[in-house]
C-alpha cells in the first residue's frame, strides 16, 4: 500500500555532489518524521538526516555542513542533497518514513530498497 522509491544514486568522484530523491506514494493520510539512512558493507544501517513533518532537522555528526535534508510535503518526497562527498559515504541509502494511511490509521514505520551511492576515483 505504501511504496517509498528511492532515486538519484549512482557513482561520483571525491569532492562531488548528487541529489538522492524518496517518493512516497499510496492513500496518504499523514507522514510525520522522514529520514535517511545508509549501510556500507560489513557496516550496520545508520541514521544519516531525518526531518520532521515541522521541518527540524538532524544530522549525523559524519555528514554535518556537508549533506542537507529536505521535503516537499505536497509531492510527498524527501531529499537529501549531498556535497563534498566523501569515499567513506559510499554506501546503500535508504529513504524512511512515518505515514499513517486510510486503510491503516495508526503511523506505521516503512523503507524504501534502497540507492547506491559510490564515492571513489
Amino acid at each position: 500500500q505504501v511504496q517509498l522509491v528511492e532515486s538519484g544514486g549512482g557513482w561520483v568522484q571525491p569532492g562531488g555532489s548528487l541529489r538522492l530523491s524518496c517518493a512516497v506514494s499510496g492513500v496518504i493520510v499523514r507522514i510525520n518524521d522522514m529520514g535517511w539512512y545508509r549501510q556500507a558493507p560489513g557496516k550496520q544501517r545508520e541514521l544519516v538526516a531525518s526531518i520532521t513533518s515541522g521541518g527540524s532537522t538532524n544530522y549525523a555528526d559524519s555528514v554535518k555542513g556537508r549533506f542537507t535534508i529536505s521535503r516537499d510535503n505536497a509531492k510527498i518526497t524527501v531529499y537529501l542533497q549531498m556535497n563534498s562527498l566523501k569515499p567513506d559515504d559510499t554506501a546503500v541509502y535508504y529513504c524512511n518514513a512515518d505515514v499513517s494511511t486510510l486503510v491503516i490509521p495508526s503511523v506505521r514505520n516503512y523503507w524504501g530498497k534502497g540507492t547506491l551511492v559510490t564515492v571513489s576515483s
